[in-house]
């Protein structure tokens, strides 16, 4: 299952479709819509504006497809959904178009502004879905002919776990799920599921079994008296970028948070990671890296400013990075102005206070206006961050953290960013007490993520910088 060769395929199509539609569109233009309008033969002459057209168009119709999130689960997409997905973005793309580019030509008769966006509607639509049809039709018999599968584990031993897999077997074409074993939940001498599949571990052991094994679905199963623990699983699992389902029971199923996603699937509640709607989680990635290119460029001056500052305030490196924990427990290097003098935590990681004597001169100057956090623009840019999520900490005090308040893994389901709405209201936290006050602030965040919101943060954060609130 290659995921990069898979996207890459649409992507390909829809661009090779824009081009095409854009030529023979153009081409219609020339012969037939101009010479009404003139009264005679126009040469068809592929001029800069055709040019220009063939460059800017395809890439308009990808950020389009990009933003309602058409190439983000390319395996499991269901052809009908498809269709009507591709109908309603081709309507508002062609829309977009028509106005910018098309309107103020001047015609023969309004008529043929009518017959124009037809169609170019028409021309987009057929050309767009039909490669579309064929890739992802090819995709669905792979997966129901066993050739694509999910790596998938069972939370789950006995009898529920038992139904469920027998079901999977059952079924007349595959769901696409390899089953790589199952995970108990209480201990016990035997265990109905392991005469059909090996018992993988422990629920201590999941996260580091979905990483070993490169899990892509989990799928709980667990008995009703085990259903004190479907907390703490779903905690655990908010860790990780899998696919999380959930056997439901016949409440689930009247009050309608079953869906049918396939007639031969198992009917399974999907627990969604998305916390905004895709076109909003989309948008904030986008404006993101724009934002991030466009500081990192205005802020040059500001740059160089501050690289001679560290550099001539004490000895050691400009930059000071080390490891922080992102979305999905995915750790990476997190990049600041160094504000410390150097080997200041040669006794192991500490927080910084108040009147911290590791803060150099320079350091605290920065840090007041929130200076030395700006090479985190990088890490924007390279999808590390974002400019508004909750703040990345090491994993020294993760794990402290979440011995006390287990909720805290919520906050891997979204990027850290720069700034955050505890940042905002609660500032720097000294100690671990105080990491945990500040989370109930990121909690609210998450749960009430939208742009909106964001950028509230952002500009309270302006604010906080130009007041040197900071410390």
């Amino acid at each position: 299952m290659n995921k990069p060769l898979h996207i890459s395929k649409y992507l390909i199509s829809d661009i090779l479709s824009a081009s095409a539609v854009w030529t023979l569109f153009y081409i219609f233009r020339k012969q037939w819509v101009e010479p009404l309008k003139f009264g005679y033969d126009i040469p068809v002459e592929f001029g800069t504006r055709y040019q220009l057209g063939l460059v800017t168009i395809p890439i308009f119709w990808v950020l389009i497809y990009y933003l309602v999130g058409y190439y983000k689960d390319i395996y499991r997409k269901s052809r009908l959904k498809e269709l009507g997905q591709t109908l309603f973005v081709s309507i508002v793309g062609v829309t977009i178009i028509f106005f910018v580019s098309i309107l103020d030509d001047t015609v023969e008769s309004y008529k043929n502004y009518y017959f124009s966006f037809s169609v170019l509607l028409s021309l987009h639509f057929v050309l767009t879905y039909l490669p579309r049809l064929w890739i992802t039709t090819r995709t669905v018999h792979r997966i129901q002919n066993g050739k694509i599968s999910f790596s998938t584990i069972l939370i789950g031993s006995n009898t529920k776990a038992l139904q469920l897999y027998e079901d999977f077997l059952s079924k007349p074409k595959s769901g696409g799920n390899k089953f790589v074993g199952f995970i108990n939940v209480l201990d016990k001498k035997n265990y109905l599921l392991s005469k059909f599949l090996p018992r993988v571990g422990e629920l201590k052991d999941l996260l580091n079994i979905i990483k070993e094994k490169q899990i892509n679905e989990v799928i709980i199963a667990i008995e009703s008296s085990e259903h004190d623990e479907i907390g703490r699983i779903i905690n655990k699992l908010q860790e990780t970028d899998v696919t999380i389902k959930v056997i439901p029971d016949m409440y689930d199923i009247l009050t309608g948070k079953v869906r049918m996603s396939s007639l031969y699937g198992v009917p399974l509640i999907q627990i969604t990671h998305s916390l905004m709607p895709v076109w909003e989680e989309n948008l904030k990635r986008v404006s993101d890296v724009i934002i991030a290119i466009f500081a990192l460029i205005i802020l040059a001056p500001v740059f160089i400013f501050l690289i001679f500052g560290v550099k001539f305030s004490s000895k050691g490196p400009i930059i000071y990075s080390h490891e922080r924990i992102g979305r999905y427990g995915k750790p990476f290097i997190i990049y600041k102005f160094r504000s410390m003098f150097i080997d200041a935590e040669k006794n192991g990681p500490s927080l910084s206070s108040k009147n911290d004597s590791r803060i150099t001169k320079f350091g605290k100057f920065m840090r007041k206006f929130r200076l030395d956090e700006f090479p985190q623009f990088f890490n924007v840019l390279i999808g590390d961050m974002s400019l508004v999520g909750p703040r990345p900490e090491r994993l020294f005090f993760i794990e402290q953290i979440i011995n006390k308040a287990p909720h805290y893994a919520h906050l891997q389901k979204v990027r850290p960013g720069i700034t955050s709405w505890g940042q905002v209201k609660f500032g720097y936290a000294e100690n671990v007490e105080e990491m945990i006050i500040r989370l109930k602030y990121d909690i609210i965040y998450i749960e009430n993520m939208s742009i909106y919101v964001d950028i509230k943060i952002l500009i309270y954060t302006i604010r906080t910088i130009l007041e040197a609130r900071g410390k």
